[in-house]
């Protein structure tokens, strides 16, 4: 049986830039060719992809639907899009679909706010059993400079972000910190700058590695990638080059099949503690004696060309639209919903 699956999306022209916000505000929404890709992989399935817009225009179609008996006129949906300003801003479409009945690939609207909110993420992660890096919330510049490090576990050189961003949005080589003043500095900017509390954590030192999550009942990692780090301030490059930061770069570690288990083993703890559902993407780091550190949770990666599920692909010798409709078969098996077309996949 056809399906028509709707596309839920932003690309980086969907929004007006807003005088004063950051430089990198617009970093996590997708070129044209990811939208494509997604496309193409669900006509691999043998059904039709259909482009449902951002979720300001999923709202606008659910109010005023052009076919009132068929509503958004599609039998399930993909989500990638991840709304703006709030910490719920991930949850906006699932919500949406959730309210009009529409099966929805993906991770729902709980796990992605719980996600996006790096305190939150941590706090069950730790409960989960897997290490974190010692996170503690700091509301701007007069409580960093008040802030008690030892109460908190925290000893420099620190690390300081945005609590609910994601695609290293606020992450410049000055968010590693080696004294109080430059604390006190990183924090304001993030804070000012992103309008939202900072996640100050422990500087981990250690080689970075990304594990992608697939498939249900149960779910399995895919092959470990390490990220290069920069050298001088040895964070990820991935995170500074988008603001033309970072210079010659290393890949530190050494994966071999037991750290690639551990690695693995951990992910798949971490999906299952947070109900992630049929993909995700989960980052750690290596602390000093070697041991991972949960670093953060993204159900909603990046199916860019140029991303972790094309390189994975590559490694596993398909394109990529051949891997994600596997991927997306397994999701719309959870369902229930029937499937056509060669690449029903044999993810679980």
């Amino acid at each position: 049986m056809s399906l028509r699956i709707g596309i839920v999306f932003e690309t980086f022209g969907s929004y007006p830039r807003t005088p004063g916000e950051p430089s990198d505000a617009h970093h996590e929404y997708e070129p044209e060719s990811t939208v494509l890709v997604l496309e193409e992989a669900i006509a691999r399935m043998g059904h039709e992809p259909v482009r449902l817009g951002t979720p300001h225009d999923l709202l606008r179609r659910l109010a005023a639907p052009e076919d009132p008996s068929r509503g958004l006129g599609v039998d399930a949906a993909l989500n990638i899009a991840e709304g703006f300003g709030s910490r719920n801003r991930e949850a906006w479409a699932p919500v949406l679909l959730e309210m009009a009945g529409i099966p929805t690939l993906g991770s729902d609207a709980l796990t992605l706010s719980t996600t996006l909110d790096k305190a939150w993420a941590n706090r069950a992660v730790a409960a989960a059993g897997v290490a974190v890096a010692a996170p503690c919330v700091v509301a701007g510049r007069e409580a960093a400079r008040a802030l008690d490090l030892e109460a908190h576990g925290l000893v420099f050189p620190l690390f300081v972000k945005p609590r609910w961003e994601g695609s290293a949005k606020g992450i410049r080589t000055s968010s590693r910190v080696e004294d109080r003043e430059s604390l006190v500095r990183e924090v304001e900017r993030v804070t000012l700058g992103y309008q939202q509390p900072a996640l100050v954590e422990r500087f981990v030192p250690g080689a970075e590695y990304t594990v992608a999550v697939v498939g249900n009942d149960p779910p399995r990692a895919l092959p470990v990638l390490q990220r290069a780090l920069d050298v001088a301030s040895g964070i990820g490059l991935h995170a500074l080059e988008a603001h033309g930061e970072g210079g010659a770069h290393a890949l530190p570690g050494e994966l071999d099949p037991g750290l690639e288990r551990r690695l693995q083993e951990q992910a798949v703890r971490v999906f299952t503690a947070l109900d992630c559902l049929d993909f995700c993407r989960c980052d750690f780091r290596l602390d000093a004696s070697g041991d991972p550190v949960f670093l953060e949770l993204n159900p909603l990666p990046t199916f860019a060309v140029d991303g972790t599920f094309a390189i994975l692909a590559e490694l596993a010798g398909q394109d990529l639209p051949g891997l994600l409709a596997e991927v997306f078969a397994s999701g719309l098996r959870r369902l229930g919903l029937a499937e056509a077309g060669a690449a029903a996949g044999a993810l679980p």
